[in-house]
């Protein structure tokens, strides 16, 4: 994040496409087309407002969501990846999920995860609904 006085929460394109989990040129093609404002900075970087960008990250993952699943849910955390692993125990089972840059481990039952037939390589989602969610300041 930029730190100066008159940039401070604006991003670099290629520190906004990380914080979106999109390519440096997908985000480029995003601010051509006109979806996404983005300024000069003092030496002629492109940067992206932190609220225009806070914005637009609200706006993408609504219609990505809403494009995908087509169904109302009330969990809005979908996270598609691929099964890493899944270690099987006598009741329980460990699903292990990699969705881009993101690992995340679920606890379901045993006869869940052999019903899904859930084993490394299969594509899968993980869905998720918290009462509890930690946020800490990047």
């Amino acid at each position: 994040m930029r730190q100066d006085d008159r940039h401070v929460n604006s991003y670099r394109i290629g520190e906004a496409a990380a914080l979106l989990g999109v390519s440096s040129d997908t985000m480029r093609r995003w601010v051509d087309a006109g979806r996404l404002a983005a300024e000069r900075d003092e030496h002629g970087h492109r940067i992206v407002p932190g609220a225009q960008l806070a914005a637009f990250a609200r706006e993408l993952a609504r219609s990505e969501t809403a494009a995908a699943e087509g169904l109302p849910s009330s969990a809005r955390n979908r996270f598609r990846g691929i099964v890493t692993d899944v270690q099987l125990g006598d009741v329980a089972a460990q699903v292990e999920i990699q969705a881009g840059p993101f690992r995340v481990v679920s606890l379901i039952s045993r006869e869940s995860a052999e019903e899904l037939r859930l084993e490394p390589g299969v594509p899968a989602v993980a869905v998720i609904k918290s009462t509890n969610v930690v946020v800490e300041r990047s």
